[in-house]
């Protein structure tokens, strides 16, 4: 019965995994014959034949994590190219940014010298949007 178990979770010591008889055998140390005349043998059977107590082949099983395996790394690719795209668009957008600040105050500064010569030919002008620390005209 131990080496029944240990083939149904996956731990065989001496065979490929497949959980049969003759590999149910082999783990034990046992020839098919006592195997046959001993209690186990029906309580094997029944457990084998019920059908909610199929597990995976062990193939099934590597099958299935090599194929984790795939889609993680899969994912993992996908996951690095979004990022590695909204690092671009990151730099793009602080690279916008920082040519609308440096033309926002090329536009402020010239809107100063605008307003001090008009000042200075006596217009009256009042500004929309006076600058901070400055009042309107």
């Amino acid at each position: 019965m131990d080496a029944f178990e240990r083939l149904m979770h996956g731990l065989s010591e001496t065979t490929d995994g497949k959980i049969t008889i003759v590999n149910v055998c082999t783990e034990a140390g046992v020839s098919r014959a006592s195997y046959y005349r001993s209690p186990v043998a029906q309580a094997v059977k029944e457990i084998l034949e019920a059908p909610q107590t199929r597990r995976p082949e062990p193939e099934e099983l590597r099958a299935e994590v090599s194929r984790l395996k795939r889609a993680e790394r899969e994912l993992r690719r996908e996951h690095a190219s979004e990022i590695s795209e909204l690092k671009d668009i990151v730099a793009t957008y602080a690279n916008q940014i920082q040519l609308l600040a440096l033309r926002n105050a090329e536009l402020e500064a010239q809107n100063a010298r605008l307003v001090e010569q008009l000042r200075l030919t006596g217009v009256k002008i009042t500004a929309l949007h006076p600058p901070p620390g400055q009042s309107g005209e």
